[in-house]
């Protein structure tokens, strides 16, 4: 595992905090890791002070868990906080999409379309990783194209639990074609001013996070509370 922390135009502390947490959420650190302040400064060549600052603020968010006398762990993935921030997240990007409906800018439907191509092409790659990050931006361009950047940078604050959960599923199921289709079909919904239908659509592709959590628990039983 490469723990190298990556360049960014940020202080030691946030570059340490990024790339711990980038690390979490890819499942590169697993739920129930142990990982401690010495270990991580040694690896990133860093002083303790960053690496302690960001274990509070990623504690803070719920991806570790500190227990005196016993050490620090990412935690394990907790079932009510990925339902409670699907559930957030399905309310407002059923209301985002219908919206998009109404008025969606040109430049911004471009951007679906080159996002769309891109997951064609990460389908044949097999790369779960890009895969999310696509899943990411396709959404993120809705809310960007509503003008809701601001509802859709609120929505990241509890979204921890569901992505490690989502990057998960990724990872264990390579049959994407679903998503694609999904997303596709939304797209098209946004080009034909189909409200219902784009909303409709959103609505299935956010409960697939429910259909997943079987599977999830029991592939990676300790990866779960």
């Amino acid at each position: 595992m490469n723990f190298s922390v990556k360049p960014q135009p940020v202080s030691t502390r946030d570059a340490v905090y990024l790339t711990l947490r980038e690390q979490i959420l890819l499942c590169e650190l697993a739920p129930g890791t142990a990982i401690s302040e010495k270990e991580i400064s040694l690896k990133f060549g860093v002083s303790r002070t960053p690496v302690r600052e960001s274990f509070v603020r990623l504690a803070q968010e719920g991806l570790l868990e500190v227990y005196p006398q016993r050490g620090t762990f990412v935690s394990l993935i907790d079932p009510e906080l990925v339902e409670e921030a699907r559930f957030m997240r399905e309310q407002l990007e059923k209301a985002v999409i219908r919206l998009a409906c109404e008025s969606f800018p040109d430049d911004r439907l471009a951007e679906l379309d080159t996002n769309l191509a891109e997951q064609n092409a990460c389908i044949v790659q097999q790369d779960y990783r890009k895969m999310f990050e696509l899943d990411e931006a396709f959404h993120r361009t809705l809310f960007e194209g509503c003008r809701k950047s601001n509802t859709w940078a609120a929505m990241q604050q509890i979204n921890a639990h569901l992505n490690r959960s989502r990057m998960l599923r990724l990872a264990a199921d390579h049959h994407w074609d679903h998503l694609y289709l999904q997303h596709l079909h939304m797209a098209e919904a946004i080009r034909e001013r189909d409200a219902d239908r784009a909303e409709r659509l959103m609505k299935e592709h956010m409960s697939l996070t429910i259909q997943d959590q079987a599977l999830l628990k029991q592939k990676f039983p300790t990866y779960f509370k």
